[in-house]
């Protein structure tokens, strides 16, 4: 772990994380099984599918690179999913990574299916190489909507990512009401360009023009930092 964020302030920063999910009535748990993942999320009313990227069918998905978070309300139903991945794009471009479509198939020819294809317009995605997570699946049931749960979301997500990979970059890839809305600010992004990932999967019945947003690992540990400093006072 980077010197400059120890692991009392991580750990200081996913307890007011916990803490605020506690007072919303949201209990947090998380695994990285993601045949279990599949199992809870499939059954979640209300919930659009899970991507492939976060499918064990189709994306590789070993422990210790990828994880999930569930929240459930007081009666132990589910209210609150997200999942990360990390994935080594050293010799790659995100841009690349989306072009591929080995951001969502660990073996597009197999299994993306005819007639797909993906770009990223975004000419951040350029530069975004190295270890990258990503955050995804993200999905909040309607009742728990308006409590502030958007920055419990962030939280938990990076403190978690920071925690296990401290990645060089951070990034989702959301629709524009996200934007429109003001949700990612809350979730913690920093950074945003349309056009992020343009993704037409006929199969799985996907259309998207999403926007890229994303965090340095610099402003991830400066995120951190100031979290951890708040929960403290």
């Amino acid at each position: 772990m980077d010197s400059n964020v120890t692991t009392l302030e991580v750990s200081n920063y996913l307890d007011a994380a916990q803490e605020l999910g506690r007072k919303s009535g949201l209990h947090i748990t998380m695994g990285d099984d993601f045949e279990e993942y599949i199992a809870i999320t499939s059954r979640v009313p209300g919930k659009s599918p899970t991507y492939p990227s976060f499918r064990p069918d189709t994306s590789a998905l070993p422990p210790g690179k990828a994880f999930w978070i569930v929240g459930r309300d007081g009666k132990g139903r589910v209210a609150h999913v997200q999942a990360l991945r990390l994935d080594d794009l050293s010799n790659v471009d995100l841009a690349e990574h989306l072009g591929s479509l080995r951001a969502w198939f660990a073996d597009p020819s197999l299994k993306a299916g005819a007639g797909s294809s993906s770009r990223s317009d975004a000419p951040t995605a350029r530069s975004i190489t190295g270890q990258v997570a990503y955050h995804g699946d993200i999905w909040l049931r309607e009742d728990f909507r308006g409590r502030g749960l958007s920055t419990l979301i962030g939280r938990i997500a990076f403190g978690l990512a920071w925690a296990k990979w401290s990645p060089d970059f951070i990034y989702a890839l959301v629709a524009g009401w996200h934007i429109e809305k003001g949700i990612v600010d809350r979730y913690g992004y920093l950074h945003c360009e349309p056009h992020g990932s343009v993704l037409h999967l006929p199969a799985q019945g996907i259309n998207d023009d999403d926007w890229l947003v994303w965090l340095t690992r610099d402003e991830l540990l400066k995120t951190l930092r100031t979290s951890a400093s708040e929960a403290t006072r």
